[in-house]
C-alpha cells in the first residue's frame, strides 16, 4: 500500500464458480489427462473510497462483473494457447489438440475455452481473470483503484492468489 491507507473489498459466493475441464502439462514429457474441478474465485479489489459514495467499489457490480466472466469458462475445457508443448488448432465446429505433435483431444468448439495463457494452472487462472477484473474496471472509469487480488480455489482447501498493483 506504499505507506497510504487504503480499503479493501472482498467478493465471493455460491453462484461465482465455474466447474471447468482441463489439463495441464509437466515439466519433462508427461500431460495429465483431462479431469475437472469445481473452481470458487474469491477477487479482493484495493484503493480509496469513492468521494462521494464512500465505498471502493460497488459489490452489486463487482458481483454482476465476476459473474459474466465465471460464465464465459463454466462447462468449457479449458485450454492453454501458449503452452509451446500442445498445438491447438480449429477444424470446422471443432477444437483439435496435440500434444507434442501427436493427436490427442477432439473438442467441439462450443465447449472449449481458448485462454491466453501457457497452462491451465489454477495460478495462470488468477491471473488470467484477474486481468480481466482490471481491464474492465479501468475500462469502466474506476480510477481510484490501486490492486487486484485474485483467488481461485480449484477443490476445498487448495487455492492459488495472484495479487497485481496499478494505478
Amino acid at each position: 500500500m506504499s505507506g497510504r491507507n487504503a480499503f479493501r473489498v472482498a467478493v465471493t459466493k455460491d453462484n461465482l464458480v465455474f466447474a471447468s475441464a482441463h489439463f495441464i502439462t509437466f515439466a519433462g514429457h508427461r500431460c495429465e489427462t483431462l479431469h475437472g474441478h469445481n473452481y470458487r474465485p474469491r477477487v479482493v479489489v484495493e484503493g480509496d473510497l469513492d468521494p462521494e459514495a464512500h465505498f471502493v467499489f460497488d459489490f452489486v457490480e463487482l458481483k454482476r462483473l465476476m459473474k459474466r466472466l465465471t460464465d464465459e469458462i463454466d462447462h468449457k475445457v479449458l485450454l492453454p494457447l501458449e503452452n509451446p508443448k500442445l498445438q491447438i488448432s480449429e477444424q470446422d465446429d471443432a477444437v483439435l489438440v496435440s500434444y507434442e505433435g501427436r493427436p490427442r483431444y477432439r473438442f467441439p468448439k462450443i465447449d472449449c475455452a481458448l485462454l491466453p495463457v501457457p497452462n491451465t494452472t489454477v495460478e495462470m487462472l488468477a491471473q488470467y481473470l484477474a486481468g480481466r477484473v482490471r481491464q474492465e474496471l479501468l475500462a469502466s472509469g474506476a480510477v481510484h483503484l490501486r490492486a487486484i487480488e485474485m483467488e481461485i480455489e480449484e477443490t476445498f482447501g487448495q487455492s492459488a492468489t495472484y495479487r497485481e498493483s496499478f494505478g
